[in-house]
């Protein structure tokens, strides 16, 4: 690998930041949907049924308003890594092998929500929803890493105005406008292997992108709940500046524009609740995300750049995400909520990097809701992510990556409060 062509796979992972956000996604949005681990689609009772299934709000109090806010802390431990990096030299032709033992530093991240639902005109109402639905900050300070990844930040937010149709006493469609903007930052500094030569990006941008969400809901009886909801693919047209640095260490070979489109995955959601009792209701929900959209990256500046604009292979598959939700009406004024989802990555071994260290993750959720008048709500939930451990065979990583990534994984801890009117 010549000295173009490593500047060009550390610049590609800058394009990495926005989707890598995505991959470590966040699909618990609101207080109930953050102690059910997102099993949380068929069986929705607040303002937050405007995001995670607009169809049910046509099934809500009609004479009634409902207003719910969150705000959630998100825990980043440290990923710890064992193992080597593989790296080309041009002099003589060939490679060498660094030890690359490492640990990302710790983030604590604060995330808000917001949820909406008007009362009902005739059949039809109306809901709206601002949200975070995915993030990503990772930093590392050993030289190995801060090469490829000395920080990566991305800010998402959204704002999802909604609707309702309300067809009969057991059908329900809705649906909404996804309206995403985002921020990103990227950074990365280091010589190796070139002692003297300097290999650097200093990247931000940020775009407002626009996608919709779909919603069908199926009431046959007031215990039994069925729901298909799906949100469209947003392709995140991040427009920026750069400063690329491949060789000297004080003159960059490019100052100016930088774009680059990279998509947020369309999601398909099939759920089914029963309530037993009146008292005890358990949802499953399976999750299907095409991350197969996200086949390659490709940078483009205000001036061609042979081999960095060329595109990079990602090839990112399809996944599958299996959630079990568990809400019990312990009494008239307290409802406890536990979840489970087993959740898999989308980043194959030979295309991961160190700005998202992905792998499958077992999540484990609880909380609860208190009843404290009866019109006002509030409540705490505490969600788990546990991450498997990954090991990359030496010689199967496109980025040169051999050993383990260990910990990681998000912490999730969340305040919120409904009222109604």
């Amino acid at each position: 690998m010549n000295r173009m062509k490593k500047g060009a796979a550390l610049l590609s992972l800058a394009a990495a930041t926005a989707l890598g956000a995505a991959g470590y996604k966040l699909p618990e949005q609101s207080l109930n949907s953050m102690a059910l681990g997102a099993a949380y689609v068929a069986h929705t009772t607040g303002a937050d049924t405007a995001y995670y299934n607009p169809a049910n709000m046509a099934f809500l109090d009609p004479e009634s308003q409902y207003v719910e806010g969150a705000l959630t802390l998100v825990h980043l431990p440290s990923i710890d890594f064992k193992g080597e990096q593989l790296m080309s030299v041009p002099f003589p032709p060939g490679y060498v092998l660094i030890p690359a033992d490492a640990s990302t530093k710790v983030e604590n991240i604060p995330v808000g929500h917001l949820h909406y639902v008007s009362p009902a005109f005739g059949n039809w109402r109306f809901g709206l929803s601002v949200t975070a639905p995915g993030g990503l900050s990772k930093r590392w300070d050993e030289k190995i890493q801060k090469l490829y990844a000395q920080e990566f930040t991305l800010k998402i937010i959204e704002v999802n105005p909604s609707f309702s149709y309300r067809i009969n006493d057991q059908w329900s469609v809705g649906g909404g406008i996804r309206i995403v903007y985002s921020d990103g930052k990227v950074q990365s500094d280091g010589n190796l292997p070139f002692p003297g030569a300097r290999f650097a990006r200093d990247m931000t941008g940020d775009s407002i992108d626009f996608g919709y969400n779909l919603a069908l809901s199926y009431r046959p009886s007031d215990d039994l709940q069925f729901a298909v909801t799906y949100r469209s693919n947003v392709n995140l047209t991040l427009i920026g500046n750069a400063t690329i640095y491949a060789g000297s260490p004080t003159t960059p070979i490019y100052q100016g524009g930088a774009r680059v489109e990279v998509p947020l995955p369309a999601t398909l959601a099939i759920a089914a609740a029963k309530t037993f009792d009146e008292r005890l209701t358990v949802e499953l929900v399976y999750e299907r995300t095409f991350w197969s959209k996200y086949k390659d990256l490709d940078f483009n500046y205000d001036v061609p750049l042979p081999v960095f604009d060329d595109p990079i292979d990602k090839s990112w598959k399809d996944t599958n995400t299996f959630r079990l939700g568990l809400t019990y009406l312990y009494s008239d004024r307290l409802t406890l909520m536990a979840g489970y989802a087993y959740d898999e990555t989308p980043v194959p071994d030979r295309t991961l990097g160190y700005e998202l260290p992905d792998s499958d993750a077992h999540i484990f959720s609880a909380g609860f809701r208190y009843k404290q008048t009866e019109n006002f709500e509030w409540g705490m939930a505490i969600l788990y992510d546990r991450k498997k451990k990954r090991t990359i065979p030496l010689g199967s990583n496109e980025n040169g990556i051999g050993g383990t990534f260990s910990k990681g994984g998000a912490l999730l801890t969340t305040v919120g409060f409904q009222y109604r009117f």
